[in-house]
């Protein structure tokens, strides 16, 4: 009977300690809990339409006037490339943003497919203008190219690393069971951990989601376009 009784003094003993350790752990990182990590704004020289506006926060915006407006998810081909203004996939995010900074990526992808059509090997050496320019496969090539290659590991509360992620870049991902890749833009908008957001069309048109680090597959590349010349 005592040894039974003794057993229990120490369980409870145990479980004490773990709940005292668990309660200096909440103290200890309460104010990190409570305050918002700030990381600092990146600003290009660069200024493609002459707005006023520099590159990143230009793509920036494009992505962010796409919230509401792309409000399907629709995989089609279609004749002239474009899709309907409601609809699209994931990768038409990507050239509407470029477009409200006033680059065309459709006419700037489909002539370096053309000069260099060995370096787009999802084209296989038959361009197709209709399509080359919402594939991911063929967006990986053109930003190794004309972009400049980032970190893609991401660490919160972070200042430094988090730094390296600014509201405009592209992120993509690796490629998810059904062979598919998906692409986005990183947000402004972040967590009180400094982890941003992403701009992305996932299903339910072009959303603004804490997907960068939850999306099913890890990261794969991360861009920034074009190669910045910084203030």
């Amino acid at each position: 009977m005592k040894k039974v009784f003794s057993w229990k003094i120490i369980g409870f003993s145990i479980l004490s300690l773990i709940f005292i350790a668990f309660l200096l752990w909440l103290f200890f990182n309460y104010y990190s809990f409570a305050q918002r990590i700030t990381v600092p704004e990146l600003f290009l020289k660069t200024d493609q339409d002459k707005d006023g506006i520099d590159d990143l926060h230009d793509i920036l915006e494009g992505a962010k006037k796409r919230v509401g407006q792309t409000k399907f998810y629709q995989d089609q081909y279609y004749m002239g490339g474009y899709p309907p203004e409601n609809t699209g996939v994931c990768t038409d995010v990507i050239w509407r943003s470029f477009k409200n900074a006033g680059f065309d990526l459709k006419e700037i992808l489909d002539n370096d497919i053309k000069q260099n059509p060995d370096y787009y090997p999802r084209v296989n050496g038959d361009p197709d203008p209709n399509i080359d320019f919402r594939r991911v496969l063929n967006l990986i090539p053109f930003f190794q190219k004309y972009a400049q290659p980032l970190t893609t590991k991401v660490n919160s509360w972070d200042t430094e690393n988090l730094y390296q992620w600014q509201g405009g870049d592209i992120v993509i991902w690796e490629k998810l069971p059904s062979g598919k890749m998906h692409i986005g833009i990183i947000s402004n908008q972040r967590r009180k951990n400094g982890i941003p957001y992403v701009i992305h069309n996932y299903g339910l048109g072009t959303q603004e989601s804490n997907h960068l680090l939850k999306w099913p597959t890890p990261i794969a590349y991360h861009f920034r376009f074009p190669i910045p010349e910084i203030k």
